[in-house]
């Protein structure tokens, strides 16, 4: 599953490298928790929460439909 939310996670990150930000995956859970770390400039960003949710879990929801949740630590 790890593989499949990290090819995931390769479609939305041109759209964060655009705003000068970046997605790292850091851990796939069994229970389908994804945690990721957000950088640059999203990693400041007041709306860095809305772009993890709205965005980043969204795109992992749909191409992985075991995940529940994406967190950001």
């Amino acid at each position: 599953m790890k593989e499949r939310v990290d090819a995931a996670l390769n479609k939305i990150r041109p759209m964060l490298q655009a705003d000068g930000g970046d997605v790292k995956l850091i851990d796939v859970s069994p229970d389908g928790i994804v945690k990721v770390k957000l950088t640059g400039a999203c990693g400041s960003c007041p709306m860095s929460q809305m772009t993890l949710k709205a965005g980043v879990e969204r795109m992992v929801k749909q191409e992985v439909p075991e995940v529940k949740e994406v967190i950001a630590v």
